[in-house]
């Protein structure tokens, strides 16, 4: 048997995001067809992480374990004929036995995208996020500063979320290593890297910078807002339409 390391890049606005749904089309269910026309079969397969109805990735990894023996160079046109437009598989490599894409998971980074323009852009149109009212990027990062470093990030966690025990995300704890704000013409973009992500981490991250912006939350109050460990002390959680899943990180 060996072990394959999958890196997808995908549209989400068609789909219920990536896990698998009874009642709903999803990335993972749309891979899973892919690899049965392909393979005869369909491998059970381990997303990295879980992402909701219309965010996006350029590098959502997926690992499976075959016994088929075609090269990871000819399996990628292969799966990529059978996938739809929206998704595209990008890289393939064998890994070691027991890899698990989500366990074996190092760090993610990603990105939130803003359309920050009172006039819509209709190229954009669910691909970003879209705040008519003025935003200053160097300020809003000056907000985030606070965030770089190891907390508990309990108050950047959607309310009422169940947490597995099982799984290494289980405590609140995560150790965040890169935020950055930048503008590029109407375009603002938030990137965040850490160790791990709370469920709704980086929309509520996004949402707690528009709200500062907007003054509806006082101006360099991130670091109280994380110390409180309170979600009702954050912002509202932003709309999925401007996240990405950019980067994920292997200790390979």
């Amino acid at each position: 048997m060996r072990t394959l390391l999958l890196s997808l890049a995908y549209d989400g606005r068609a789909y219920h995001g990536w896990q698998i749904q009874h009642n709903a089309d999803t990335v993972q269910a749309r891979l899973q067809d892919a690899l049965a026309q392909v393979f005869g079969t369909a491998p059970a397969i381990k997303g990295c992480s879980r992402t909701d109805s219309g965010v996006h990735a350029r590098m959502f990894c997926v690992s499976f374990s075959t016994d088929a023996a075609i090269p990871c160079e000819r399996l990628i046109p292969a799966l990529n004929v059978k996938l739809p437009r929206d998704i595209a598989v990008t890289a393939c490599r064998e890994v070691p036995g027991g890899f698990h894409a989500r366990y074996d998971c190092a760090g993610k980074r990603y990105s939130y995208e803003i359309w920050n323009s009172p006039v819509k852009n209709p190229f954009l149109d669910r691909l970003a996020t879209n705040w008519k009212y003025p935003l200053d990027a160097q300020r809003m990062k000056a907000n985030g500063a606070a965030l770089l470093g190891t907390h508990d990030c309990s108050a950047l966690c959607a309310a009422g979320s169940s947490i597995d025990p099982r799984d290494p995300d289980a405590d609140t704890v995560r150790t965040i290593t890169h935020f950055d704000v930048v503008r590029a013409g109407d375009m603002v973009k938030i990137s965040v890297a850490a160790d791990g992500f709370l469920y709704n981490m980086v929309r509520i991250i996004a949402g707690t910078l528009l709200d500062m912006e907007a003054g509806r939350i006082e101006h360099g109050t991130m670091a109280d807002i994380i110390a409180s460990r309170d979600r009702g002390r954050a912002g509202h959680t932003a709309p999925p339409d401007g996240l990405y899943l950019d980067e994920v990180f292997y200790n390979l």
